[in-house]
């Protein structure tokens, strides 16, 4: 399922076999429109034995496996699955097919989508593939983990790019920032481009990544993997390229695997778990963390922990280990050859533990591990062991339907004589799964495969209470006030206890678990309450009254924080903060004698710093009067530069608005010429256009009046040669009566005498054939000069649009000329502008003066050889325009030929094919004639029956034959107009397409040269304009240099008067 951006609408995908997606209305709570995505066709009974892999690819078009709306688009939503990809539009109160890609039978395992209305797709076989929403592939790329290529599982989308999660660890990060700057470097632009940015990877698995969520802010994601394990990473340091980014552990390690033991302790606040993920897990439920996990070689089927919380005892296959909790360790240190313990538990003491071995118990001490008992009774597996409050009592329930109570009073007898059993309680139609008794020891509670709760007292059942679901365990508070059942759907129920009679059976029912849960336990202070189930989860329940209020506590427990540590560890540990002291002593001493050092060195480099700065402030005091001195001079020389050039400033200004007023006439005049022009031109253009069409239009009528006859002609001949044909049939017809009734002789002159005549209809055929053949010729030059007149005015119209571009080419100029008329006003503001800067820039000319001079040398040098490289690559360009023009007329004039030949060997090809056919005939024919005249002998001696046996033969082979000679010579004329007709449309056909492709070629031929030129161009215009520039700053020196001496002179001149 998948909400709507705004939380208004949601759409949901059923499975099968209806495969139906529902688009919903939240606030309305109901269902707008449904459409199949999955069309199902029945498969046959034969893939029952079909392969595994005919198995998975019948499945391709019939599962779906997500479906997403779009963020900023409530009504589009798209639904993909194994060789599925939809995508729908709510309008017009239903959900319309927008678009189905064809992804070639790929399984999509995952999409989002992305900006600009495109969405990403990831397969199984680690393509990314990004669609518009038209349905149309715009980018492609396959996902690789090293140098193979990995499935994409989940995929989401942010705006940082898009991050994919896959097989063996890895998380992806694709951009396409820094793929948008390298393809601007190699002049492609792809704005669907991505690459991979940046990649992250789990710390010590290579778990598949199974799920993946981002942050509001973007800085953080979140991803789960197959084995139920939550995992996390910054995005913030996305920019920095490096190595792989390692993600670390969310929060703790969870189990992956069924869970099957769990208990707790009395001294601290920890559960120990036990899987078969091979694991021992313990947490601390105050904190809600993992305190230690450690992985075994084999799986753990049971698990308990001491009350003290040091100790623990793990069942597994082959034995039963008891294992000391170190600060950072599992350690065992006694081994019980008890095989295949399933459920284990230490008294509530601790001196004793009870450990199921089959269908018996055996009860251990904890401190000699001596064996004190065996309990021997039950004729099934233990499931279930309960010690009760004051360790006197254990109650066993097991897959048998029985229920022993046994009495641990007298545990001094050898090899458990002293232990006795008090009650027993046989059902055989339930097998239990869990039992406890209460605090007193008097009544026991008892669950089954029955779905009932059972209450035993004395061996006797008092009490049933039904249920719906079967119970899987069943659990009583230490303080006797509480209540709680596990069931198989995971659902956990909580019941007030000691029940009445009007609330009996009344509870209220939490679902935390997707499977039957298989432990309960609860804190010694009744205020939490731990579950397990085979779902692999654990919970912790904070435990409250009816009216949200804790539950108070009968007694305050203070947990112990002492915790074992081995003295081998300690010993190391000691040594190592030993010798972690005089290391930092060491280096202490180290530190001060080196900034002793320091302090030393940096004292006497201030001194000598302090000196120098002393003797640059003096020197500094002696320059800063030198230069107020020389500044006052020269602001009272700049002052009289100033006056002189507002002089010359406004003469310039007078001298300029005269000439461009001279200038602005003339090109006004040549404006008004230029327009008259264009209206004689327009006017000869309709002219000669209305001429052409007159002229085109009477050739057409005469050729259309002229072919018309010409066919009427042909149709005339054709049809007297049809009567011509059908009177000949008709006398040969007649004839063949009258020969039936001559003799022998007589047939075979009249024989002879047709074969005669069918000898000359067929030379009127073939000769009739020829002028047919002659006329298409004609008929086909003239349709070629009808092409040729097309082609004239096609040219015509070119010509007109030629016309045009030169008209529009005129009025640009008219406003170039505008424009330049403006740029010229511009020009005249900057030169005030420079003019006020050359006054400031005149002592500075007379410096760069020499520099100038060199610089302009050696540009005229430059200049020379740039403009010898222009001409060469002019002539380059036209040579390798003559080139290509022959290259292309070499390669169309063989095409050309190659058609012709394939055209030829065809024809040829078929011809071989019916002469062979005939051949075969003429065999076939002559078979069956000797057969016949071998029956037709048989009759020589009877003139009778000889004379109609030839008879028979006569009209078998001899008038049979001829009909289909006569067929055949009237199919051969329209036989050949077919072909002759097909021939004609492929060699059409074939110059149509190298028509296509020469032009083709042409107009790319043209774009490369028209590249080409405007490279060249642009780089001449650079050009031109340097030399321009040069010329500029030649003249601009030369009239400053000018303007200096004039001042020159004039000041000097000035002094002597003075």
């Amino acid at each position: 399922m998948s909400f709507s951006s705004d939380s208004k609408f949601i759409v949901t995908q059923t499975a099968g076999p209806d495969w139906l997606m529902h688009f919903w209305s939240w606030e309305k709570s109901k269902i707008l429109a449904s459409v199949k995505t999955v069309n199902i066709v029945e498969k046959n009974l034969a893939l029952l034995a079909a392969t595994a892999k005919e198995q998975k690819e019948s499945l391709i078009g019939t599962t779906v496996c997500q479906c997403l709306m779009n963020p900023s688009d409530s009504t589009l939503m798209s639904v993909i699955g194994n060789g599925i990809f939809k995508i729908f539009r709510y309008a017009e109160n239903a959900l319309k097919l927008v678009a189905s890609p064809k992804i070639e039978q790929r399984n999509i395992q995952t999409h989002c989508w992305l900006p600009d209305e495109r969405i990403g797709c990831g397969t199984e076989c680690g393509k990314l593939m990004i669609f518009e929403m038209s349905g149309e592939l715009k980018f492609e790329l396959v996902h690789t983990v090293g140098q193979a290529p990995s499935a994409i599982n989940v995929m989401i989308n942010s705006s940082k790019g898009i991050l994919l999660g896959c097989h063996g660890g890895k998380v992806s990060l694709y951009d396409k920032e820094e793929n948008a700057t390298l393809l601007q470097q190699q002049a492609v632009i792809n704005k669907d481009a991505y690459r991979k940015a940046r990649e992250f990877c789990l710390p010590d698995e290579h778990q598949p990544i199974a799920k993946l969520a981002i942050n509001p802010a973007e800085d953080y994601f979140v991803c789960s993997t197959a084995n139920a394990q939550i995992f996390y990473c910054s995005l913030s340091n996305t920019d920095v390229k490096g190595e792989e980014s390692k993600m670390e552990i969310f929060s703790q390690p969870f189990h992956h695997g069924q869970v099957t033991g769990m208990d707790t302790c009395i001294r601290k606040p920890l559960v120990v778990t036990c899987s078969t993920d091979r694991s021992v897990r313990v947490w601390n439920y105050m904190e809600n963390t993992s305190e230690l996990v450690k992985y075994f070689s084999e799986e753990s089927f049971s698990v308990a922990i001491h009350p003290s919380g040091l100790y623990i005892l793990v069942g597994f296959n082959d034995k039963l280990r008891l294992m000391n909790l170190l600060i950072d360790d599992i350690r065992p240190f006694r081994e019980f050859t008890i095989r295949g313990c399933k459920e284990c538990r230490f008294s509530n003491g601790g001196q004793y533990f009870a450990a199921v071995s089959g269908n018996s118990v055996q009860i251990y001490s904890t401190w000699n591990f001596e064996n004190l008992g065996n309990l021997k009774g039950h004729n099934g597996k233990v499931r279930s062991v309960y010690w009760t409050y004051d360790d006197s009592k254990i109650v066993t329930a097991g897959t048998d339907g029985a229920i022993y109570e046994w009495s641990l009073k007298d545990m001094s007898g050898h090899q458990g004589q002293g232990i006795k059993r008090e009650s027993e309680s046989i059902l055989k139609s339930c097998s239990y799964s869990c039992c406890c008794m209460t605090s007193d020891g008097k009544i026991v509670y008892a669950v089954g495969n029955d779905k009932t709760l059972k209450e035993i007292a004395d061996g006797q059942i008092i009490r049933e209470l039904d249920s719906e679901t079967v119970l899987t365990q069943v659990l009583l508070s230490h303080s006797g006030k509480m209540m709680f059942v596990g069931t198989s759907n995971g659902a956990i129920r909580s019941m007030k206890y000691p029940f009445t009679t009007t609330e009996a059976g009344s509870y209220q029912e939490h679902q935390a678990h997707s499977s039957p849960v298989s432990k309960l336990a609860i804190s010694y202070d009744d205020q939490y309450l731990f579950s397990v189930s085979e779902d692999g989860s654990f919970y912790i329940f904070k435990i409250y009254d009816k009216d949200g209020r804790a539950m108070k506590r009968e007694r305050e427990i203070i947990h112990a924080d002492e915790i074992l540590v081995t003295k081998s560890d300690l010993e190391e540990k000691n040594s190592m903060m030993s010798e972690l002291k005089t290391r930092v002593e060491e280096l202490k001493m180290e530190n001060e004698y080196q900034l002793r050092l320091k302090d030393m060195n940096f004292s006497e480099k201030i001194k000598q710093v302090t000196e120098k700065f002393m003797q640059e402030i003096e020197t500094l005091k002696i320059t800063s009067t030198v230069l107020r001195t020389d500044k006052e001079k020269e602001e009272l020389r700049h002052e009289e530069e100033m006056a002189e050039e507002k002089e010359r400033h406004a003469k310039d200004l007078l001298e300029m608005e005269n000439s461009q007023n001279v200038k602005l006439m003339a090109e006004y005049d040549k404006y008004q010429e230029l327009q008259i022009k264009t209206a004689e031109l327009q006017d000869q253009w309709e002219h000669q256009m209305r001429e052409m069409q007159q002229s085109k239009n009477t050739a057409l009528e005469e050729l259309n009046k002229h072919f018309e006859q010409r066919l009427q002609e042909k149709q005339n001949e054709m049809d007297q040669l049809q009567e011509e044909i059908k009177r000949h049939l008709l006398e040969y017809e007649e004839t063949s009566k009258e020969t039936e009734q001559d003799a022998d002789a007589e047939v075979i002159e009249l024989r002879h005498r047709y074969e005669k005549k069918l000898k000359d209809e067929r030379e009127i055929v073939l000769r009739l054939k020829g002028e047919n053949g002659i006329m298409r010729k004609k008929f086909n030059t003239l349709q070629g000069e009808i092409d040729t007149h097309k082609g004239e005015i096609s040219k015509m119209y070119n010509e007109e649009k030629k016309l045009h571009s030169v008209i529009k080419s005129l009025e640009k100029d008219i406003a170039g000329l505008k424009k330049e008329i403006h740029e010229r006003d511009e020009t005249i503001q900057d030169k005030e502008k420079r003019i006020y800067d050359l006054k400031k820039k005149n002592q500075e000319l007379e410096k760069f003066k020499f520099v100038l001079d060199y610089k302009i040398k050696e540009l005229k040098k430059q200049i020379e050889p740039r403009e010898k490289d222009i001409k060469g690559m002019t002539q380059q360009i036209k040579d390798m325009d003559i080139e290509l023009e022959n290259y292309h007329r070499a390669t169309s004039e063989l095409e050309l030929a190659i058609a012709d030949l394939k055209l030829k060997l065809r024809a040829s090809e078929k011809e071989v094919q019916n002469e062979r056919m005939v051949v075969q005939n003429g065999v076939s024919l002559i078979r069956r004639f000797k057969v016949d005249l071998q029956e037709c002998i048989q009759y020589i001696q009877e003139p009778k029956l000889l004379k109609t046996s030839l008879k028979r033969l006569y009209h078998k082979y001899c008038i049979e034959a001829s009909a289909k000679e006569e067929t055949l010579n009237d199919t051969d004329p329209q036989q050949e107009y077919a072909r002759q007709r097909e021939y004609l449309e492929r060699t059409v056909t074939s110059l149509r397409k190298k028509q296509s492709k020469d032009q083709v070629m042409h107009k790319m031929d043209n774009v490369r040269i028209m590249q080409e030129n405007v490279v060249l161009i642009s780089e001449i215009n650079s050009l031109r304009r340097d030399i321009q520039m040069i010329k500029q700053k030649e003249k601009a020196l030369e009239v400053g240099l000018k303007n200096n001496k004039s001042m020159n002179s004039g000041h000097s001149g000035n002094t002597e008067g003075t």
